[in-house]
């Protein structure tokens, strides 16, 4: 979903309560099921987080609120009226649940049929619980968040499980291309073509370029540095992957120095989770090996 599909989604919503946990899921990655489990002491309103109990891979996690979903939490914490508490499904402890009707658990068909009838009321197509937990985590792609901190917020065990929703990235970019790609440009201040290029330090913000978050290349003369909404450029390091391309033992200095600076790029992706970013570099790091082997041996 887009945002402002998403924003028109939250607003069709008819009580507080649906409101909740349809933001729950859209601003803060929740399953549905780890919503309905929620009790009021996960809750924590001064501090801002919310825990997340045993889920889909039984593992725990503290997930930050959003302002707005911790404003209709809020309310409904001093509104409810305390019930009887009700056996948790998955631990069997008696719990306080967060959203009940009629002094029972919600149950997942009425969270679906309310997301229906709000979808309907926006104007939009049938829209599945779990594809909210989708539009977070596509958000969280789009604006960089890396891929570490993508797993801790949705609870994943293994980063394999993360990169699905990082694949979305291309589906939903395209549409704003245009506008992400000029605010890339201003962000990473990236010279128009016909004008005179920028001082470096304007650029990088005075830090070392290879620190920067930006798409980085290491060339044997220089480096390259692109909006991460360019996409890395088809022609980097060419060159060396050119079969027709030989090194001499008189550039076996600089081919090291790239080696170095290539490395540091790739562990600089890695931490930032562009794995298709970081494995570039590594291809690179190889192919330079080889290189710096056929030097050695004259």
């Amino acid at each position: 979903m887009s945002q402002s599909d998403a924003a028109e989604l939250l607003a069709s919503f008819r009580s507080w309560r649906d409101r909740a946990i349809a933001g729950l899921m859209l601003y803060c990655g929740l399953r549905s099921e780890e919503v309905l489990g929620l009790d009021v002491v996960d809750v924590d309103i001064g501090g801002r987080w919310l825990k997340v109990p045993l889920g889909k891979l039984d593992t725990e996690r503290m997930v930050p609120l959003d302002t707005e979903i911790l404003a209709l939490i809020d309310h409904i914490t001093e509104i409810r009226s305390p019930g009887r508490p009700l056996p948790h499904p998955r631990y069997r402890r008696a719990a306080q649940f967060l959203f009940t009707h009629h002094g029972r658990r919600l149950s997942q068909n009425a969270v679906r049929a309310e997301l229906d009838r709000a979808a309907e009321t926006a104007g939009l197509d049938h829209i599945t619980p779990h594809q909210l937990r989708h539009t977070y985590a596509t958000a969280l792609v789009n604006a960089g968040v890396s891929l570490q901190a993508l797993m801790a917020l949705l609870g994943h065990m293994s980063a394999e499980m993360s990169l699905r929703y990082g694949r979305l990235f291309d589906t939903t970019v395209r549409a704003e291309y245009e506008r992400a790609l000029d605010l890339a440009k201003q962000q990473a201040r990236t010279p128009a073509p016909g004008r005179r290029n920028l001082p470096l330090a304007d650029i990088t913000g005075g830090a070392d370029w290879k620190d920067t978050p930006l798409l980085k290349s290491r060339l044997a003369g220089g480096f390259c540095l692109r909006a991460p909404a360019q996409g890395a450029c088809t022609y980097a390091n060419i060159c060396e992957h050119c079969p027709s391309f030989h090194a001499e033992p008189s550039s076996l200095p600089i081919l090291a120095a790239q080696r170095v600076d290539a490395e540091a790029l790739a562990a600089d992706a890695e931490k930032r989770g562009w794995i298709a970013e970081a494995e570039r570099h590594r291809r690179l790091v190889a192919q330079l090996d080889t290189l710096i082997s056929e030097a050695q041996a004259g």
